[in-house]
This record gives C-alpha cells, structure tokens and sequence, in this order.
C-alpha cells in the first residue's frame, strides 16, 4: 500500500511516499480502508524533530486519525463491523496510509451523513476541547480565552464554550477572527492577547515562550490548560510567574486526551459527530489534498496558513 514515511527529521521535504506491505489486524483491531486523514499540529511537530525524544525514528509514518471503511477485523472482534463506515485513532502514528488499524476501543461507528473529511475534522479535537474545558473546571458564565484559536482544536474549544458564556480569543488576522467570531467567539485579541481585563480559564494550544506573560493575566482562582504546544515548549522557569502572583491562588495544568478512559472518550465522540451530522458543531476544513501531497499541507501547517483542519485523501 502507499503511506507517507518520514525520511529525514527537519523540513516537510523530509516526508516521502513510500511502499509498505498490506497490513493485517490483530486480535482486538480492525482494518480501515482509508478514505481520509487528519493532519494535526503534533504530525507536524514529529516530524521537525522537536520530539525526537519520543523515540520517533526516520521511516515513522505520521497520523493519528482516519475515517473509512471496515474491511476486516481481527480475533475477538465482531464481523459485524466489517463495511461500517468509522472514525480511528491509529496511535502516535500510522494514520498516512492507504489502509489502517487501529485497536476496537479507538474506533467509532460514523453517522450515516457525516462525511469521512469532517470526522477527521472534528474526532480528536473535539475531545481534547470538551475535555480540556472539563480539565479546567469551566463553569457557566466564567470568561475563557482560546489562545491559538484558528486551527481545529482552537475552533472546536471556541465552539463548546460559546455555549456557556463570552469566549475570548487570540489570533493573527482580523480576517481569522471574524471567522472565530461566526463560530461563537465574543472578543477577538492579537496574538500578543492585547491589553484586555484578565480571565477565569486560558486554554492554550500554543505554548511556546510567550505562555508566561499569560499566566499574568488569569484572574484570582482563574486556571490555565495546556492543550498543545505548537509554539514549542515554554520557559523552563515559567512557574516563577505563578509564585509572584502567590497570593491570586492561580492554576497551571497540562491535558491530554490520554488520561481520559476509552469509553469517555467514545461517548463524547459519538455524541460531537450526532451534532455535526444535524449542523450545531462546525467542521471547518481549509483544505483536501491527496495523500501524495502531504509535503505541501506541511509546508502550509509550517508556514501558519491553515484555519480549521487540513485532510488528506487516497
């Protein structure tokens, strides 16, 4: 089959199409026939090298979802799934190919008008939103500031708080923040998060070495949530910010998905693409290109060109 594999660390030019053998699934997996993938801001910091302490190796196929069809299932598995059109997650990896497994427990049957390019949109950031948000305790009426709002998962956070009370968020462009603000978003601020009163919860996406000078701005008791960290990692000394705000009771914490049970996670997903499939969540595509292009959704992931998701196809 065809996959991308990741040659050299570095630049997206690192990323090649190569052949791989048909894969088979094991005892508790299923075999998808991929019709399209997600390309996600971790696919793209794997690749740079940035988390070469990981353990990731040249020849590593990046991905982590797809969406397609059943078309075998290994011991243990139901041969009722065979033909089902379903969402995966393939792990840390594994995901630009042509044909996919992924464990049972990570796979979730696709409502009959749900496309394969928006449930790749919407599977995983979806739940990091909900369950960030969760994470961070957010309570009606609190402000919440989205910051780095203008890729998938920052889209999906806008849309699950919006619900609840005024969303806040940073951005690049006033273009992109009328956008955000279509999705729900109430106050849209530079990246630099402008000079605005503070907030009860930052979700942060970014990181990177500006996360200090937002700490600054939680509100007394206001929590911050590390969901992702496409700007790199923050200062080593970053909690020296918290300790000269002692006495404002602040929070810091990171998130991921991976402390979340699979069961949870199945709920919330099924429950995100029911409300996608009747148009009261949003699945925001800047772009479909087939797998052989993943050199060019690179570079535009590279060069901060994407709002919402980019997918890939066979």
């Amino acid at each position: 089959m065809k996959a991308i594999a990741i040659r050299t660390f570095g630049g997206p030019d690192g990323l090649a199409v190569v052949e791989l053998p048909d894969p088979v699934p094991a005892a508790g997996q299923v075999l998808v026939d991929v019709a399209a993938i997600g390309v996600a801001g971790a696919d793209t910091l794997i690749r740079s090298g940035a988390l070469a302490a990981y353990g990731f190796r040249a020849g590593h196929v990046p991905g982590s979802e797809v969406a397609g069809t059943v078309t075998a299932v290994g011991d243990g598995v139901g041969p009722e799934w065979l033909g089902r059109r379903v969402w995966a997650f393939t792990g840390t990896g594994g995901g630009y190919v042509e044909q996919a497994v992924a464990p049972l427990a990570d796979v979730v049957q696709l409502p009959p008008d749900l496309s394969f390019v928006d449930a790749v949109t919407l599977g995983s950031a979806g739940v990091v939103a909900h369950f960030g948000l969760a994470h961070a305790h957010f309570a009606p009426g609190e402000s919440v500031l989205v910051r780095g709002a203008a890729g998938s998962l920052g889209i999906m956070t806008v849309q699950l708080a919006a619900r609840s009370g005024p969303v806040s968020v940073t951005t690049s462009s006033p273009e992109r923040g009328e956008r955000l603000r279509q999705l729900g978003a109430t106050h849209v601020l530079d990246r630099s998060g402008g000079s605005s009163a503070g907030w009860d919860v930052i979700i942060d996406v970014v990181a990177g070495p500006d996360l200090p000078s937002f700490l600054d701005r939680l509100n007394p008791n206001g929590r911050m949530v590390v969901v992702g960290a496409v700007g790199g990692q923050p200062p080593a000394d970053f909690g020296v910010t918290m300790m000269a705000a002692f006495r404002r009771s602040t929070s810091f914490a990171t998130f991921s998905s991976d402390t979340v049970s699979a069961d949870d996670r199945r709920a919330v997903r099924t429950g995100q693409f029911a409300a996608a499939e009747r148009g009261e969540l949003a699945a925001v595509v800047h772009e479909v290109l087939p797998l052989e292009q993943a050199v060019l959704a690179h570079r535009k992931m590279d060069a901060g060109e994407v709002f919402g998701r980019i997918v890939l196809t066979t």
